[in-house]
């Protein structure tokens, strides 16, 4: 990674000041929130931010039991640099070891429905549990991120789980993400330097080439329109009316 330039840092700051007036919004009007995060990249600006301004909102993960490694490391990492526990999530032990003993362990190549159940069971379910009690979640997802996110909107009410949704950095561009990274020197994933781009379960995270679109190496068997795991679906024709996207 390079030294970022004077204007991307100013740049940058611009963009940091923005986000953390919008979380400590959220902070104070969505009390109890929380940064649902995959210790990825956009993940890691949040955390800074939340974490380097002292905003009251909570962190946690959802350790689905495949994870590489080096997203792993990064729980360490956050420890050393902030002196933050991120909390971990983790599936209900039973529900996995049926569906690798009933389907095999990667099912999930053979059809979209038996990998969106596996990701019901190592995502979808964990994430409920995190979001027990609390008023609003907060994500890293960006608009340009995929086809499925086109529309994202700042704000949203989530259905499934009954409280306010946030995407703080839904127009922000993958360039200003790490200009924000380099300029500030925030720990991210080494996986991130190896050409992924988008970072989930081993089985289901490849390196991409050069021109590839930014998910390309997620779920790179499936077609574009179905690579969302559950955790943020937004059907296209189901509209609710507490939406907003300011």
């Amino acid at each position: 990674m390079t030294n970022a330039t004077p204007a991307s840092a100013a740049g940058a700051q611009r963009r940091a000041d923005d986000l953390q007036r919008a979380l400590r919004a959220i902070a104070a009007e969505h009390a109890p929130a929380a940064l649902a995060s995959s210790l990825g990249a956009e993940d890691m600006v949040l955390t800074d931010a939340i974490l380097g301004g002292g905003i009251p909102i909570e962190i946690f993960t959802l350790d689905t039991g495949r994870l590489h490694p080096e997203t792993l490391s990064m729980l360490e990492r956050v420890r050393e640099r902030y002196g933050y526990e991120i909390r971990v999530y983790e599936p209900d032990a039973n529900a996995v070891k049926r569906y690798v003993s009933e389907l095999g362990l990667d099912a999930i190549y053979r059809s979209v429905e038996l990998r969106r159940r596996c990701c019901e069971i190592r995502k979808v379910e964990p994430l409920g549990r995190a979001l027990a009690g609390k008023s609003a979640w907060i994500t890293g997802l960006r608009r340009t991120q995929s086809v499925t996110r086109a529309d994202l909107p700042l704000k949203e009410f989530d259905p499934a789980y009954g409280l306010w949704k946030f995407n703080p950095m839904a127009e922000w561009s993958e360039r200003e993400v790490w200009e924000y990274l380099r300029s500030r020197d925030v720990p991210y994933n080494p996986l991130h330097d190896r050409g992924f781009r988008s970072i989930g379960c081993v089985p289901c995270t490849r390196p991409i080439a050069a021109g590839e679109d930014l998910r390309a190496g997620r779920w790179w068997w499936e077609d574009a329109q179905t690579k969302e795991c559950g955790l943020h679906q937004r059907p296209k024709d189901e509209v609710h009316a507490g939406s907003q996207r300011a």
